[in-house]
Parts: structure tokens; sequence; C-alpha cells
């Protein structure tokens, strides 16, 4: 009678070890692209005057009268920026600083691109998303590469919309050429 090989029981560990991780990986993935909460979805709290947390007075849900489908909503009075997709979910939401030229509301689209150059506040700028011009005065978001904030409005008279270095790298990606961007009060 031949002999008989048992498989020791450290190979059992190792191979259903691998089988979950495997098992794992799978439903990570699938679960990645499913539909993922936006930072507009999650409410933001503070402490209310009875300790209770109470919801920030400021909402990050995006405006009526914004449009729809995928595009890029500016708030002229927020100061703040959201990136929709087709569905008109909030991908993004952030605050920006704007440049002493705004845009009027309306409709507009992303017109050209520029990965990186000096701002008119002599302060290295990347991810530049030109929409409008106003006056020969270009209009576009970025970031300074440094990650600062620009310094406050002086008599110069420029288009940048700053924001954070984060959130330009994120609208750099969501803004290609032809994305319509709507500005609102």
């Amino acid at each position: 009678m031949p002999e008989r090989r048992l498989i020791p029981p450290w190979t059992w560990v190792t191979v259903l070890t691998a089988a979950a991780v495997a098992v794992v990986a799978v439903l990570a993935v699938q679960a990645n692209r499913g539909p993922h909460p936006a930072a507009a979805d999650r409410v933001k709290a503070s402490p209310s005057a009875s300790g209770h947390a109470s919801p920030a007075p400021e909402s990050t849900a995006v405006p009526g009268g914004s449009g729809s489908g995928r595009r890029i909503v500016y708030s002229l009075s927020g100061h703040r920026v959201w990136l929709i997709d087709v569905s008109d979910q909030p991908r993004r939401t952030f605050k920006v600083w704007p440049g002493t030229v705004s845009p009027g509301p309306g409709a507009y689209t992303v017109e050209s691109r520029k990965d990186a150059t000096t701002g008119y506040d002599g302060v290295n700028i990347e991810h530049i998303v030109y929409f409008a011009a106003d006056a020969g005065v270009s209009i576009a978001f970025s970031n300074a590469v440094n990650g600062a904030s620009p310094p406050p409005p002086s008599a110069a008279r420029t288009g940048g919309i700053r924001m954070h270095k984060a959130d330009g790298a994120a609208l750099w990606t969501f803004g290609t050429v032809g994305t319509p961007v709507r500005v609102i009060k």
C-alpha cells in the first residue's frame, strides 16, 4: 500500500488566509465603484449654548437654481465652490478666496487650463482653470503652489479665485475644457 502524504496544517491556514484576503480585495474594489458620500453630505456640528450639537449655520448643500448635470458651481456671496456630478450630487465643496474682479452670475464654460504660472500678486500658482473674463481680466480658479492663502485684496485688478492646494487639485481633475460653470449670487 502506498504511503499517504498528509498536507501540513500550516498549508491549510495559508491557503484559507490567502482566499479570505482575495475575497476582501474583490469586495473592496466593488465597494469603491459604488456611490461615495461627498464632504457636502456630512453635517457639520457646533456646540450650542445648551451644550448640545446643532447644525452649523452655513449650508454646504447644492444651491437651488444652479443648473443641472455635471458642473462647477461658484457662489459669489458664499465664497464657495461645488463640484457636481452628472447625477446632480455634490462630489466636493470648499471655500475659496476671490480676486478683486468677479464674474457676473450666469452660465460659463471652462475655456482653457494652464498647469502653472505666476499670479498677478507674484505668487506661484498651479491648476489654473479659466472660465470667464471681465474688461480684459481673465477669471480663473487656481491654488498657490506653496498652499498659502492669498493676501488681502489690493488695488490691482485680479480675477484669480484661489483655494487650498487639495481643492485646486480636485477642481483641476474635474474641470476639463468644456465643463459648465454656473456662477450664482
